[in-house]
């Protein structure tokens, strides 16, 4: 085991995201897998074609320019800062940060999600992301952090609370924490 680390998004990382994104197919979490596909902003990517590494460099882009407020996106939703984990410079997981919050997001999103690949959990990689992304958050000005988690993630349930997050309440099916981002 290495160290954990946040990293920009980059296409050196295309076989071992790749795999992590295979292993989230394979343990019936697609939702997690990091593939894009929003075909009502336009933005679209498939497995089979992030093989390329052309089609791969693009999803990079897509994935850098989402903290643009002009970047393309379904109606709605919000600029986001998206980190990969990386251990021994193998793609682990990714954490994003919603830079502001939704009525949606109030509700069951939260300003940072996270996902650890199965092979890689039970290490501390999520504990340290979202610890590391709490100080993102600082940075842009959000004094306190919305995370959530399904009912039944005890994983993440005390990933958050080791992290500080004081639990509000539950609202459909997710556990609402917030959580300081500055000492």
């Amino acid at each position: 085991m290495g160290t954990f680390r946040l990293v920009d998004p980059d296409p050196g990382f295309q076989r071992s995201f790749l795999d992590a994104a295979d292993e989230f197919v394979a343990s019936g979490q697609p939702s997690y897998a990091g593939i894009v596909h929003l075909p009502e902003a336009g933005v679209v990517f498939t497995r089979e074609g992030l093989e390329e590494p052309a089609e791969f460099a693009r999803l990079v882009a897509y994935l850098l320019g989402d903290r643009r407020e002009d970047s393309p996106r379904p109606d709605g939703w919000v600029p986001a800062t998206v980190k990969w984990i990386v251990e021994d410079d193998e793609y682990v997981g990714r954490v994003s940060l919603r830079h502001r919050l939704t009525p949606d997001l109030l509700t069951w999103g939260g300003h940072i999600g996270y996902g650890v690949r199965p092979s890689a959990r039970g290490r501390g990689a999520a504990t340290y992301a979202l610890r590391a992304m709490l100080e993102v958050a600082g940075g842009r000005g959000i004094a306190r952090a919305l995370v959530t988690c399904d009912v039944d993630n005890e994983a993440s349930r005390r990933t958050i609370e080791r992290n500080g997050g004081v639990y509000e309440d539950t609202r459909e099916g997710k556990l609402r924490y917030w959580v300081r981002t500055r000492p």
